[in-house]
């Protein structure tokens, strides 16, 4: 299968780089500061979701904000312990693309987004963070913002999602939607196009356009 499209849009955790360790990490301890079970965790929808979200189903009002930025400073200090590994396929596949052409679309805050990418070397040019909207995945708002930013229809866009959250959230914005088969099950993700992680494409830039290409 051949995908064209003249922006690439990408998640970030379990997209681009993996820190499953460091949030497991983190969330384990925060949930323990403020007296959460798994019980609690389990009957709310969490990945691919921005904290401030995960938060606000799980404890009272008045102690979101505190929380949010408890959760986040656990998790940015994590970062220099090596809680973040680049995923298969990612360094080949963005070095082929020129910078103008994609974008990081996480719902991690820009403080933490940027201290993982920064762990493992990825400088995007364009990032869209937690902070620069007012609903994130599975809400199309995140990549809109991103399309825009960029300068392209969102039509003409693909997204790289490895969370259905994140995938609803591509469908739901008109684009394109490639699923990494890296924290989910692929009979799990509802996408145009499954596979197990970036290693399995490559990009061809052609004038203004770039086509993705499964290998093998």
């Amino acid at each position: 299968m051949k995908i064209r499209a003249e922006a690439l849009l990408f998640d970030n955790d379990g997209t681009l780089v993996s820190s499953l360790d460091s949030v497991n990490r983190c969330w384990t301890r925060w949930a323990g500061e403020y007296g959460l079970t798994a019980e609690d965790f389990a009957r709310i929808r969490l990945h691919g979701r921005t904290a401030a979200e995960i938060a606000a189903d799980l404890l009272p009002a008045d102690i979101v904000p505190q929380a949010v930025a408890r959760i986040e400073l656990l998790e940015v200090e994590d970062v220099a312990d090596g809680g973040v590994r680049l995923l298969p396929g990612t360094r080949a596949f963005l070095d082929s693309l020129p910078a103008d052409r994609w974008a990081v679309v996480t719902s991690a805050t820009r403080r933490l987004a940027e201290a993982r990418l920064d762990a493992v070397g990825i400088l995007p040019k364009t990032l869209i963070a937690a902070d620069d909207v007012t609903r994130g995945k599975p809400d199309p708002e995140p990549y809109l913002l991103a399309a825009r930013a960029l300068g392209v229809d969102p039509a003409r866009c693909v997204v790289f999602e490895d969370a259905p959250a994140g995938l609803e959230a591509g469908r739901a914005a008109g684009m394109t939607t490639v699923a990494l088969a890296t924290t989910h099950r692929a009979s799990e993700l509802d996408a145009d196009l499954v596979v197990p992680d970036l290693s399995a494409l490559s990009a061809l830039v052609i004038d203004a356009e770039v086509e993705i290409t499964g290998r093998g």
